[in-house]
């Protein structure tokens, strides 16, 4: 399965922590044992009548991970067998979505599922065989928050099937290598733990200083030769490389014609976000924590979600440093900063009462995961990290929603309504944390003016009072109300340096 480094001693597995006792780190390196949105992304799949149990299948990314553990320097050389067993490929085709769209070849969840055991069979057949041919992904574009549209990849029903195994697998042996205080696409890891550790690093430590930083066209930036280094650092399975070649070189179909860019992943494939942390992991992660372990004299704490991360110093001197020494070795590797995205700022338990002896206004603030992070004060004095729903990502929220109102406008009220509070209830399910119910209030306020006014529109004759209106949001749409903790009631350790805990 794999070959050793220098030493030639057994692989024992190592015996799992207690989830409970796992206390989580953050964003000076740790692990994080809670739950977050990617809790039961590996989960178990419907069984069929002898098919290998769920067990076994766990069992061996179980001994992957302890060997993974033991020998950081070990490269597996036998891994593909794993990805194209078929019961784990019938995992990997329950967690796909039944109304996804469908790539170049037209193929739906439902089609497949007809014929499912064939079909796997047959492709666990041309997997084994080398006889698999990955397919171009169909290019489409999404609205973004600012107006512009982004660029994703819509892969083939297959190609998703097999990288959604072959993560599987290659997280087996990622999971034990990459740092604490990433936190972007990996199981049991979600937006709100990077935003706890966030929170709690900048109360906790000696932070004054603030980078939010963000990677310009970073999925389109990826270098492929230099991924492939980056992975043959731990995989030298040929078989797997040879099909991640195969991803990266599948191109783009877009208006008829097919595109192959040397660089970057589509977005949207399921081996996508594994292959970013990758190249992040050994580009950023690895840098970042040796040169704030080498360089830095004070505190530094780091918190990375894909391509968006944010860095806390004690020192200017340091930050500046440390942003001249990035952009140098980003450009090693083809990636640059975004400078319109990428800000230094007076941040941090000082920045207010420094900036008033100085004569300058309120601290600046910055957006982190639809958040607007503020330096807040408590009611006895102390600081504060105040979290507030990113403005511009309300209002985005609210345009879409009033042009599916339009849409919707002659639905009975119930329908609406029901579909409405679903809406708010997934709104509030994000952005429903400690400190941010006047936003909660204002977005529901101002969707409550939405669908008067959509209601009112109906017809000449289909005003509804107001006193009405009031009582059909009561009825059909949730109150604010805080759902999550504070953020050092769920990260209840944060970890300095990997060294010193902080309580």
């Amino acid at each position: 399965m794999h070959e050793r480094g220098k030493s030639d001693r057994p692989v024992v597995p190592r015996k799992s922590a207690n989830k409970d006792a796992a206390i989580q780190r953050s964003c000076v390196g740790g692990v994080d044992g809670g739950k977050g949105p990617g809790q039961g992304q590996f989960g178990p799949a419907k069984q069929n009548p002898g098919t290998v149990p769920d067990t076994e299948l766990q069992h061996a990314l179980d001994r992957i991970r302890a060997a993974a553990r033991s020998d950081k320097k070990m490269r597996f050389t036998t891994l593909w067998h794993h990805v194209y067993d078929v019961d784990r490929l019938r995992r990997s085709f329950g967690r796909l979505k039944p109304k996804a769209a469908a790539g170049i070849d037209g193929e739906t969840w439902a089609t497949y599922s007809n014929d499912l055991e064939n079909h796997l069979d047959d492709l666990s057949g041309r997997l084994q065989r080398g006889a698999y041919r990955a397919k171009p992904v169909k290019r489409v574009y999404i609205p973004k928050a600012d107006g512009r549209k982004r660029p994703i990849g819509i892969p083939t029903l297959e190609d998703k099937l097999v990288q959604s195994a072959a993560v599987e697998v290659l997280s087996a042996v990622y999971e034990s290598d990459f740092k604490g205080f990433s936190y972007g696409f990996r199981p049991g890891r979600g937006a709100h733990n990077a935003l706890d550790a966030l929170s709690v690093g900048l109360t906790h430590k000696k932070v004054n200083w603030v980078l939010d930083a963000d990677i310009r066209g970073f999925f389109d930036a990826i270098d492929h030769e230099w991924l492939i280094k980056f992975i043959e650092h731990r995989i030298a399975d040929r078989r797997v490389l040879r099909h991640v070649k195969k991803w990266l070189n599948a191109g783009v179909l877009e208006d008829g014609k097919r595109y192959r860019p040397e660089r970057g992943t589509p977005q949207g494939g399921s081996i996508s976000p594994l292959l970013a942390n990758i190249y992040l992991h050994y580009v950023f992660d690895l840098w970042a924590d040796q040169w704030r372990r080498r360089e830095a004299q004070g505190d530094v704490i780091i918190v990375r979600y894909a391509d968006d991360f944010v860095v806390g110093f004690e020192h200017r001197h340091e930050a500046e440093r440390f942003v001249a020494d990035l952009k140098d070795r980003f450009a090693k590797f083809g990636l640059q900063l975004h400078p319109d995205k990428t800000r230094l700022i007076e941040f941090g338990r000082d920045a207010r009462r420094n900036r008033r002896e100085r004569g300058e206004g309120k601290p600046e603030t910055f957006n982190f995961l639809g958040f607007t992070h503020i330096c807040g004060v408590t009611r006895r004095g102390g600081f504060i990290v105040r979290r507030q729903t990113d403005a511009n990502r309300r209002r985005a929220k609210l345009r879409e929603l009033k042009e599916q109102l339009r849409c919707r406008m002659h639905d009975s009220i119930g329908d609406v309504g029901s579909w409405l509070g679903r809406v708010v209830q997934g709104h509030f399910a994000y952005y429903a944390v400690p400190l941010n119910s006047k936003a909660l209030a204002q977005f529901r306020f101002a969707l409550v003016g939405l669908w008067h006014k959509t209601l009112n529109r109906r017809s000449q004759r289909a005003y509804v009072p107001v006193d009405r209106m009031k009582r059909i949001a009561d009825q059909w749409l949730p109150k604010p109300r805080i759902l999550h903790p504070y953020p050092n009631e769920r990260l209840k350790l944060v970890t300095t340096r990997g060294r010193s805990p902080v309580r």
